[in-house]
């Protein structure tokens, strides 16, 4: 009789276990499942390739300034040179032109409408 009793309750419970595997495998093979499943693992591939290529860009413009100082220091650009002061310019220069005046810092004309003519 424990014999009968032992082999029915481990029936069910084989039965009980294959019937929860069964039905969590069908939930996930259901279309929306699914698409949620590959749009996570896209959006984690999305993620490593952003990480990779964010990390490969800093290491290029870290290697960038290092080549940089380098070319500078064999060309001897890198020395601190003195600078020329800096110019002004007027906005619009016309030295040809007989109203435009050296050294002011803007342009005088005169009044006399005739000398358009």
């Amino acid at each position: 009789m424990f014999r009968r009793t032992f082999w029915f309750t481990t029936g069910v419970a084989a039965g009980v276990w294959a019937t929860t595997k069964v039905n969590r495998k069908l939930k996930q093979l259901t279309p929306e499942s699914l698409a949620r499943t590959a749009g996570n693992k896209a959006i984690e591939a999305g993620h490593r390739i952003k990480d990779r290529a964010v990390g490969f860009a800093l290491e290029v413009r870290d290697n960038m300034a290092v080549r940089e100082a380098e070319l500078g220091d064999a060309l001897g650009i890198n020395e601190n040179p003195e600078l020329p002061a800096p110019r002004r310019y007027a906005a619009i220069e016309n030295r040809n032109n007989p109203k435009y005046v050296e050294g002011s810092t803007y342009q005088t004309y005169s009044y006399n409408r005739n000398e358009d003519h």
